[in-house]
């Protein structure tokens, strides 16, 4: 399965407070969350993301709180991938719970810049940054978690099988 969009860069340390703030989280609805996604830290970014943008980012992208909800508001704001240098490991289940496709990848999380148009081979893990005409290996999903983010995320998986 391949994506690709534009890039909204960020650095180290994104946590789930500016990804979908606290003051948000009496709601469930994913469009009500999506409304908010990242405003803490980039005002402008409900106004700007389409339908299968990239975020990129440093370390230790989605500390803090384990709230389900920040994966669930970058998904319903259209992002189609995350990537970054780590995920708080909380991050990374969550995102895969609900079907969010998220890259390790160090090396191109430091080199690729906001705006740029990137496709992610999530089969081959392959990163190519297409403003740059570079590409980086990141680290494949499995089989069985591909299954998983195909299907929108855990629920619907288990669900397709019975």
């Amino acid at each position: 399965m391949k994506l690709e969009g534009a890039v909204f860069k960020y650095g180290d340390n994104v946590d789930t407070d500016v990804i979908i703030p606290a003051r948000y989280l009496n709601s469930s609805d994913p469009k009500e969350l999506a409304s908010h996604c990242m405003e803490d830290i980039d005002s402008s970014f409900t106004e700007k993301v389409k339908q299968g943008d990239i975020i990129v980012a440093a370390k230790n992208f989605g500390c803090g709180s384990s709230r389900e909800h920040a994966p669930i508001a970058i998904k319903a704001a259209g992002v189609s991938c995350v990537i970054a240098q780590t995920f708080a490991r909380i991050f990374y289940r969550n995102a895969i719970n609900i079907g969010l496709p998220i890259v390790e990848c160090p090396e191109a999380a430091r080199k690729i810049q906001p705006g740029d148009q990137v496709e992610v081979d999530l089969d081959t893990g392959i990163i190519t940054d297409k403003t740059l005409d570079m590409s980086w290996k990141g680290q494949a999903f499995p089989p069985f978690m591909q299954k998983i983010i195909q299907a929108g995320g855990l629920i619907p998986y288990i669900n397709s099988k019975n």
